[in-house]
């Protein structure tokens, strides 16, 4: 079987990884539009495209920018976007309050969001523990923030973790939301997979379970 072409665009300040997942001829999955609508819809475009699905590892500002601009340009067909229930706040009609907590805590003022701010569509469908989207069973990873996801395709061996798990490291766990004992039971779970899964994180190259696996566990014994 041929395996699928996942595809990395880089957007935004931060050097958010916004991937584009194709799972049938037409149809594609985009996890964490962080910023730069505009490329990825040229990507999308390029490969003829259409997202069908927009997944939210989490809520955070970085990892969900672009989602405004992307449902706009797809209003037609309409992508319907996923998220956790727990970090269903981050987006929708009143999400500023929200972002504006976390972005403070984060970098003392609310700049970053202010300059370029744009109401965010509500959710389409909340995502929880097993669920399954597409190609994706849906693993629920708290710490980074409390509703945090992986997008598991067993079927590929292709794991998405958003900012939990990154290569050689692990995602913070200060902001509004965050718990250094569940993103280490998180961690944990996950090093229990598969040691060839191959890991896209939300930052960063990509990586395997195995690889992070022997290099993180004896930290968070």
């Amino acid at each position: 079987m041929k395996k699928k072409n996942v595809t990395n665009i880089i957007v935004g300040p931060i050097e958010t990884n916004c991937w584009i997942y194709p799972f049938s001829e037409k149809d594609a999955i985009v996890i964490d539009p962080g910023d730069e609508a505009d490329k990825i819809i040229s990507v999308l475009r390029k490969l003829d495209l259409f997202p069908t699905y927009i997944l939210l590892t989490h809520g955070h500002f970085d990892h969900i920018a672009a989602l405004p601009e992307l449902v706009q340009f797809y209003k037609t067909g309409k992508p319907k976007v996923a998220v956790h229930r727990l970090d269903s706040d981050y987006i929708g009609p009143n999400a500023y309050k929200t972002h504006s907590v976390s972005v403070k805590a984060a970098m003392g003022n609310t700049s970053f969001i202010d300059a370029a701010w744009t109401d965010f569509p509500p959710h389409d469908l909340l995502l929880d523990e097993g669920d399954t989207i597409g190609p994706f069973t849906v693993l629920h990873i708290p710490g980074h923030t409390q509703g945090s996801l992986a997008f598991w395709d067993k079927e590929e061996g292709n794991l998405f973790t958003g900012d939990t798990l990154f290569a050689g490291d692990y995602g913070r766990t200060d902001l509004p939301g965050g718990s250094r004992k569940d993103i280490f039971k998180s961690l944990n779970r996950l090093f229990a997979m598969d040691s060839g899964i191959n890991v896209y994180p939300g930052h960063g190259e990509t990586t395997t379970i195995g690889r992070e696996s022997s290099q993180n566990s004896a930290r968070l014994a």
